[in-house]
C-alpha cells in the first residue's frame, strides 16, 4: 500500500509497503541534501551524489545510532532516492517548524533534511535505567523534514491529561510532555528493596506532567511491554 502526503510544507515523498515493511521514496530538489542513517539508502537516482561523514561521534554510539552518516545531494536537477530502515516495522514523518522538537528513542532516526538538527539528550540515570529504553533519547529540533522507524506498527495520540503507556513501546514524544519513571503492578513483598524490586505481575511507568495548557501531541507509539503515563507540558 502507498501512502502520499499531499500536504507536506516540505519535500515530496511518500510511503509504500506501511506498516508492516515500510519503505519511504523522497523527491531531492536540485542542490538540496538529505541527511540518512547510514546502509538505510536503498535506491538512488544516478544524479544524486553520497558523502559519508561523521555526525555526533560518541553521543551517537550512546543512543545506538552509527556515528556516520549519510548526506545525499541532487546535482544537475532533482533526484529520487528510496530508503529502507534496517528493522521492518513502520515509518513516520513529522516537519518541525522551529518551534517544535520532537523526542525519539535509540535507533529511531531514519532520515532528515539539513535544517534539522540531530543532538543526543541525557535523560538521567533514574529515568534512563528504570525505563530499560537506555540513558540517552535523540533530540530533533530546528525546520524541516524528519522521518523515523520503529519494529511494529505506530499509533499518534493527542494528549489531554495522563495517558499511560508501555515504556518499550514509546518511539517519539514532542518537548511539550514532561514524564517520570515510577512502577504500577505488585511489588514483590518478600524484598526489603520496596521502591524498584517489582516481580512478574508489575510493569515499570513513565508519568508526563503538563507543563503549558494546551493538548500536545504525544508523538508516535507502539504497542507493547512496559507502561508510561503522559500529560502535556
Amino acid at each position: 500500500m502507498s501512502t502520499q502526503l499531499t500536504d507536506n510544507p516540505g519535500l515530496d515523498f511518500h510511503f509504500d509497503c506501511k506498516p508492516d515493511f515500510s519503505y519511504l521514496t523522497v523527491q531531492i530538489p536540485e542542490g538540496e541534501t538529505l541527511k540518512v542513517e547510514a546502509s538505510a539508502m536503498a535506491t538512488m537516482d544516478t544524479n544524486i551524489k553520497m558523502k559519508t561523514k561523521m555526525k555526533g561521534g560518541f553521543g551517537r554510539l550512546l543512543t545506538g545510532e552509527n556515528i556516520f552518516m549519510n548526506d545525499f545531494t541532487a546535482e544537475n536537477g532533482p533526484g529520487e532516492i528510496g530508503i529502507a530502515p534496517g528493522s521492518p516495522g513502520d515509518m513516520g514523518h513529522v516537519h518541525l517548524d522551529g518551534n517544535t522538537t520532537l523526542f525519539l528513542q535509540n535507533s529511531a532516526f531514519v532520515c532528515s533534511t539539513t535544517g534539522v538538527v540531530v543532538e543526543t539528550k541525557w535523560q538521567g540515570f533514574m529515568k534512563g535505567f528504570f525505563s530499560g529504553e537506555g540513558l540517552f533519547l535523540i533530540k530533533c529540533s530546528g525546520h524541516g523534514d524528519l522521518w523515523f522507524s520503529t519494529y511494529g506498527a505506530m499509533i499518534p495520540i493527542d494528549v489531554d491529561g495522563e495517558y499511560t503507556v508501555d515504556n518499550n513501546y514509546i518511539v517519539a514524544f514532542e518537548e511539550t510532555l514532561d514524564y517520570d519513571v515510577g512502577t504500577v503492578g505488585v511489588s514483590n513483598p518478600c524484598s526489603s528493596q520496596k521502591d524498584w524490586s517489582v516481580n512478574s505481575a508489575a510493569k515499570v511507568v513513565s508519568g508526563f506532567k503538563p507543563a503549558k495548557p494546551r493538548p500536545s501531541r504525544s508523538g508516535l507509539i507502539r504497542f507493547g511491554h512496559s507502561l508510561s503515563r503522559c500529560n502535556p507540558k
